[in-house]
């Protein structure tokens, strides 16, 4: 395969340049101006197109075992491929947990049958209980890259601190779902006006701020590199900024929901617009664009959260938390970060590429000569309105909204695994 005339950025080297690809047997092969096509080649021409490393979700559900009326491994490849992702990572609250090497071992032989690749983050506790601690180095031999209750804060800072120290060990990172249960009377909507205008009691930002600062102290005093999931509050974003700036090895998560949107959406969309932890204020919103920009924030992650329409057709308490987001994550990073000139380009696609490989030391997130084939091309122009979606579920508030940035092609391994002709 060549791919001809496309301008490619690499957040690794924070270069770009306008330039020929050659890909074969799976690897980049060559990188050059006006390169020759060889005998039954494929070539796909990309003039007006970026060409980048594929992009890598440090967060999705694909709800497999135990909720494949959701999603499943098969289902949830399709979408991050559609999205331009060449590499996720799943979360451990499935059914059974992913808390034991059986489980973890069976998640990833099965991954390794799908066009894109899957990684699997375990259990920090045994069940999701926040009591026992996982064999840790069991299950990192059995391929775990990282460490996660996510879903289900852990309350315990003892055992938590018990947890950090073990990750920094094994040198992996332990990430944290923010949101204290004592706060919070009504999850997924936050406490404010709108809450109050729907005449419920929701989930405050000090219920996520309380645990980021605890848990900010503990990673300073670990030294474990530790991220702060779907960051949703502007003094979250700042205390992060200060423990960073001490010292502490910390990564903060947002998704483009939180960047994207706010509170008054839920009035707009309704359950479509709920999710842990909530979507906030546009003086938070700003605050996590300020984050995004500065580098405090490093990582940009979908959080992508099938649900069912009959469980996304209840009333807005009743109904369950989250949304999907692979298929238009980078989309809304071009549209809501690049376009106003929050974000540069190379900027967006270094929180979507290169940073998450570099945290979870995976094989990717950079393009170079004799390395994995991994690659998508999209064009940042070209404004779309999506309507239908790969995954299984669609419960998104972004469907019908005219995004821009469009994926063509994503090339996984060196074999096409999504192109926006078929």
């Amino acid at each position: 395969m060549i791919i001809k005339n496309a301008l490619l950025i690499d957040p690794a080297t924070r270069t770009s340049r306008k330039c020929d690809i050659r890909i074969s047997d799976g690897l980049f092969r060559e990188i050059g101006d006006n390169l020759s096509p060889a005998p039954q080649e494929e070539t796909i021409p990309a003039e007006g197109l970026v060409a980048s490393p594929g992009l890598i979700d440090t967060h999705v559900h694909f709800r497999d075992p135990g909720f494949t009326h959701k999603e499943n491994l098969h289902t949830g490849s399709l979408a991050a491929a559609a999205g331009g992702f060449t590499s996720v990572i799943c979360m451990a609250n499935t059914s059974p947990v992913v808390d034991n090497v059986q489980t973890i071992s069976d998640i990833l032989s099965r991954s390794r049958e799908e066009k894109i690749h899957i990684f699997q983050a375990a259990s920090v506790s045994l069940g999701l209980k926040g009591q026992e601690l996982t064999d840790m180095d069991a299950l990192a031999d059995a391929g775990a890259c990282g460490f996660t209750d996510d879903g289900i804060p852990l309350r315990n800072a003892a055992f938590l601190y018990e947890a950090m120290r073990k990750a920094a060990e094994l040198d992996m990172p332990i990430s944290l779902h923010e949101e204290d249960p004592s706060f919070i009377k009504n999850n997924g909507i936050n406490h404010g006006p709108v809450s109050d205008e729907l005449g419920i009691y929701g989930s405050p930002s000090v219920a996520e701020e309380s645990l980021v600062a605890r848990d900010c102290l503990l990673a300073l005093r670990s030294g474990a590199h530790t991220v702060i999931q779907h960051i949703s509050s502007g003094l979250s974003v700042e205390i992060v900024r200060m423990y960073k700036a001490l010292g502490a090895n910390l990564h903060a998560e947002a998704t483009p929901h939180h960047f994207t949107l706010t509170d008054d959406a839920v009035l707009k969309y309704g359950t479509l617009a709920k999710m842990n932890p909530p979507l906030r204020t546009e003086e938070d919103r700003q605050a996590i664009i300020a984050g995004l920009a500065d580098g405090t924030i490093d990582i940009i992650a979908t959080d992508h959260a099938p649900h069912s329409q009959e469980e996304k057709s209840r009333s807005i308490t009743a109904a369950p938390s989250g949304i999907i987001g692979l298929e238009t994550s980078l989309a809304l990073g071009i549209t809501s970060l690049v376009r106003p000139g929050h974000l540069s380009l190379m900027q967006l696609l270094e929180k979507m590429t290169v940073n998450p490989a570099e945290l979870y030391h995976l094989p990717s997130g950079r393009i170079e000569i004799g390395k994995a084939a991994d690659l998508v091309l999209f064009d940042p122009e070209e404004h779309w309105t999506p309507t239908e979606y790969r995954s299984m579920s669609s419960n998104s508030p972004f469907t019908g909204r005219e995004l821009y940035g469009k994926i063509k092609y994503t090339v996984c391994g060196g074999k096409i695994a999504y192109s926006d002709q078929n």
